[in-house]
């Protein structure tokens, strides 16, 4: 028995059809938009002054993405707060990404 799978691409800014996905990325995450050509056209456009202000990573490497410049967190100001929220954090060495995240989204 033969199967026949067909993929309809819906146009993610006004629910028509769309024509491409287009894949892109901002702040060291992956997306990807399914638009038809008037909108991917909108969307090239918008970012062209940043495309040709941008510059590709070094092939043969794997391209570092920085999240931010801003100056992390004093490690013991994280400190002091997770242990006054009760949270689990060493003493000394590395204090744990989830810390930071929980410190970062209460503050």
């Amino acid at each position: 028995m033969a199967q026949r799978v067909v993929v309809t691409l819906s146009d993610d800014i006004d629910g028509g059809t769309a024509a491409e996905t287009i894949a892109f990325g901002l702040d060291g995450k992956s997306y990807e938009i399914d638009l038809n050509p008037a909108n991917a056209k909108k969307l090239r456009k918008a970012l062209a002054p940043y495309v040709s202000a941008g510059r590709k990573p070094k092939t043969g490497k794997v391209a570092r993405v920085f999240k931010h410049t801003a100056v992390s967190p004093d490690p013991a100001a994280v400190r002091a707060w997770a242990r006054s929220h009760k949270m689990d954090v060493p003493p000394r060495g590395r204090i744990p990404k989830r810390v930071y995240e929980a410190f970062d989204a209460a503050n």
